[in-house]
C-alpha cells in the first residue's frame, strides 16, 4: 500500500436540518426571480414588491378584500352527477376530484357569494386555479347559472372573477355546454339592466374566455394576467409564425380594445366601487 492509499479520508459531519421549517416558507418571483418570505407575500396581497408580479391568489383572500368589511355570505351551490362519463386516463376522474378537494377544501374550481361592495348588492363567482386548473364542468356552470339568478333576486352587481384553463376535458360534451348555459344565464340578468362584470385573472383560456369571461358589461383584468383561447405555441405552431412581444398578456389586450381596464391588485376594489357607483344609481 503507497501513501495515498493510507491517508484518512475527511469525514463531513452530519448537518441537522429543522424539520419544522414549512416548505412554503420561501416563494421565489416568476418574473424578478427575489426569493420572498411567504408571510411578505401574503402581506402585500400575493403582489411581489420587488416588482410588482401579481401571484395567483386564494379565492378566500379574493372575498375578503372586495366586500365591504370583509363580509359576506358564501351560498351552498347545488349538487351535480359526478364522472358522468366514467371517465379515467392516467387516473380515475372521481380519485382526481378526492385529491383536489383535499388540497384546497373546496367542493369544486368556483365559491359564489354575496355581500356588499361600496354599498352596493354583489354576487361574486371566484375560481380556484389550484382545484384541477380551475377547469369549468357542470359544477362551474351549474354555479355561474345560480350566481346570475342569485343577483337577479336581490337586484344585485354579477362580478365573476376566472383563472382557469378552460373546460374540463374529462366531463366531454357536458363540460362544453356550460359555455352556452353560462353565455345564456348572463344575458338573462343583462336583460335586466343588472350590470354584470368580469374580472380576468391568470390565466383566463379555453372554453372560459371563449363564453361568460368576454360578455362582460365592463371588462377589467390583473396586470400580467395571459388571456385567451389556444395556447400561444399551438398557435405558432399552426400559423407557423413567431407571435408578438407580450402575446396574450392583458396589456396587449387592452391595446387593441379586448379589455376597459387593467388594474392592479391593490385598487381593484375602489375600481369597483366607482363603477357600481355608476352603473346602480
Amino acid at each position: 500500500m503507497n501513501w495515498i492509499t493510507n491517508l484518512t479520508r475527511p469525514t463531513v459531519k452530519k448537518v441537522n436540518i429543522h424539520k419544522d421549517i414549512p416548505d412554503n416558507f420561501w416563494d421565489r418571483c416568476p418574473d424578478c426571480g427575489a426569493m420572498l418570505f411567504h408571510s411578505e407575500i401574503t402581506k402585500s396581497d400575493f403582489v411581489c414588491p420587488r416588482c410588482d408580479h401579481h401571484f395567483r391568489l386564494p379565492s378566500l383572500k379574493r372575498l375578503d378584500m372586495l366586500f365591504d368589511n370583509h363580509e359576506y355570505t358564501l351560498i351552498q351551490l347545488p349538487k351535480v352527477k359526478e364522472d358522468p362519463l366514467k371517465f379515467a386516463d392516467l387516473k380515475k376522474y372521481t380519485d382526481r376530484l378526492k385529491e383536489a378537494r383535499k388540497k384546497t377544501k373546496n367542493d369544486d374550481a368556483i365559491i359564489v357569494a354575496h355581500g356588499k361592495i361600496g354599498g352596493k348588492n354583489a354576487v361574486i363567482g371566484v375560481f380556484d386555479f389550484s382545484f384541477m386548473g380551475g377547469s369549468m364542468g357542470t359544477y362551474v356552470g351549474e354555479a355561474i347559472v345560480m350566481a346570475a339568478h342569485l343577483a337577479d333576486l336581490q337586484e344585485a352587481a354579477l362580478i365573476l372573477i376566472p383563472a382557469s384553463g378552460g373546460a374540463r376535458m374529462q366531463e366531454g360534451i357536458l363540460s362544453l355546454m356550460q359555455m352556452a348555459r353560462t353565455t345564456v344565464a348572463v344575458k338573462k340578468l343583462k336583460k335586466k339592466k343588472l350590470p354584470y362584470i368580469t374580472v380576468l385573472t391568470d390565466p383566463t383560456t379555453g372554453g372560459v374566455t371563449a363564453s361568460f369571461a368576454m360578455l362582460g358589461d365592463i371588462t377589467l383584468a390583473e396586470p400580467g394576467s395571459v388571456i385567451g383561447f389556444a395556447g400561444a405555441r399551438v398557435i405558432e405552431q399552426t400559423i407557423r409564425e413567431k407571435l408578438p412581444p407580450n402575446f396574450q398578456k392583458a396589456s396587449y389586450l387592452l391595446e387593441h380594445g379586448m379589455l376597459d381596464q387593467v388594474v392592479h391588485r391593490k385598487k381593484l376594489r375602489s375600481e369597483l366601487i366607482k363603477i357600481l357607483g355608476l352603473l346602480m344609481k
